[in-house]
């Protein structure tokens, strides 16, 4: 595993004072740019998916699509997106969540999920949790079970994993790097 870390930190670039002043941004454009390196984390998250005995996989917008929808395909898996509201037509079911300076709004298909289901969340980067909170909280009043939260990257000093770790309320977090 220490191989594939070191794959994966050395395709992500970090770049200052972007999107503002002071913030270090976690570019992983050359990660997805690199198929050896791509290979690597759809192969480890696709394997986080199987351990979990995940029978869909869920993208964050927009990001997790990317990462998420080749980890269903290597998994055998059913891919769901979790968009921003008002992005998919027809009946959704929408969950409110709040951000450092304001609200924001995550919908799902209603018919995507159902009673049966166990469902690994993918996205790239875990920062303070609030998109990741409020998409557990969407899976479950979908009728789903969470299976787990798999990330190609945490960041740590955010406190995201605090956050989540009681909605999770035991499903596995796992996070390939943590910067």
């Amino acid at each position: 595993m220490t191989e594939i870390r070191d794959l994966l930190l050395s395709r992500i670039r970090d770049v200052a004072d972007y999107p503002e002043p002071g913030v270090m941004f976690k570019d992983i454009t050359p990660l997805l740019a690199d198929p050896a390196a791509f290979t690597a984390l759809t192969d480890a998250l696709a394997e986080i998916a199987e351990s979990t005995g995940a029978t869909k996989v869920v993208g964050l917008e927009a990001r997790g699509f990317i990462l998420g929808s080749p980890v269903a395909v290597r998994a055998g898996l059913g891919f769901i997106p979790v968009r921003k509201a008002g992005k998919l037509p027809g009946a959704t079911l929408a969950q409110a969540y709040d951000l450092e300076y304001g609200s924001a709004e995550i919908e799902v298909h209603a018919e995507d999920l159902t009673g049966g289901d166990r469902v690994l969340i993918v996205d790239d980067v875990l920062a303070t949790g609030g998109t990741a909170e409020a998409s557990v909280q969407l899976i479950r009043r979908a009728g789903a079970e969470v299976a787990g939260l798999a990330v190609l990257m945490e960041l740590g000093f955010l406190g995201g994993r605090a956050r989540l770790e009681p909605a999770l309320d035991g499903a596995p977090l796992e996070a390939l790097l943590t910067v």
